[in-house]
């Protein structure tokens, strides 16, 4: 098996005297994705957001591309570690958080030239590239208050491909969207699988889970209880809790 592009190790994370994530440990490969799914308060987002520090953990080793930040210290070196890991990660929340003052190409162009000091030259290029394939080309001009339906997260997810990050992070990226729309931020999604983005999603879209993802970890009260292949987890699931969260799913009719 080649080298984990994604490694989580001994994580720990608490709110107060809440602990949410209880020794986390996970191995991304390469092109790997992997659906984070399980019941809300499990500990997915919180996960999620701990890879790339949004969230400072409280114990354990994230790595990412080769960037290893341990938690908890307070130095300018690990602040620059953490610089570092972001840069080689993506993000697309449930929430689009677009700047509304700036039009999409704005919006797509500002952090890589902010960020990695690209010239305006260099990114438009890419970011026209960007939302050609997400779909969305001739909004190039238009402010966000103008997209409607699923456009403003394609644009969230281009905007983070515009840091040509080498993990993508997905936190329930169709959960504000009415379900006629799930479908066109999905398969956006298929076709960066298809071209082989290393991707961590949060979803209770199980049916993508089921196509999408090379392996699924259900998240049980901080821990990862189960994982393994989609059809192994969908199919034939060993935790009692795996199997009561799958029926209740299928029985809200998202199977």
């Amino acid at each position: 098996m080649s080298e984990p592009i994604v490694k989580v190790e001994n994580l720990y994370k608490r709110f107060g005297n809440l602990e949410v994530l209880k020794g986390i440990n996970l191995r991304v490969a390469p092109r790997e994705v992997v659906c984070l799914i399980g019941r809300s308060g499990s500990g997915k987002s919180t996960l999620l957001r701990c890879i790339n520090f949004l969230e400072e953990p409280n114990q354990g080793v994230i790595t990412v591309a080769g960037i290893s930040v341990p938690a908890g210290e307070r130095t300018s070196a690990h602040r620059q570690q953490i610089i570092d890991l972001r840069e080689r990660t993506g993000m697309v929340f449930q929430s689009f958080n677009l700047f509304p003052h700036k039009t999409v190409l704005e919006n797509l162009i500002e952090a890589p030239m902010i960020v990695k000091r690209m010239s305006r030259e260099q990114v438009v290029p890419i970011a026209e590239q960007l939302l050609e394939k997400v779909g969305l080309a001739e909004k190039r001009d238009v402010y966000p208050s103008k997209l409607s339906g699923g456009q403003p997260q394609r644009v969230a997810i281009a905007r983070a491909l515009t840091m040509q990050p080498q993990v993508m992070l997905f936190d329930e990226p169709t959960s504000a969207l009415d379900p006629e729309l799930i479908g066109e931020v999905l398969e956006v999604m298929r076709d960066l699988a298809r071209d082989g983005m290393t991707m961590l999603v949060v979803t209770h879209e199980m049916s993508f889970a089921r196509e999408v993802a090379n392996t699924v970890c259900f998240l049980d009260a901080g821990v990862i209880l189960e994982q393994g292949p989609p059809a192994e987890i969908f199919s034939s699931p060993r935790e009692p809790r795996t199997r009561e969260f799958l029926s209740r799913v299928l029985e809200a009719g998202r199977l």
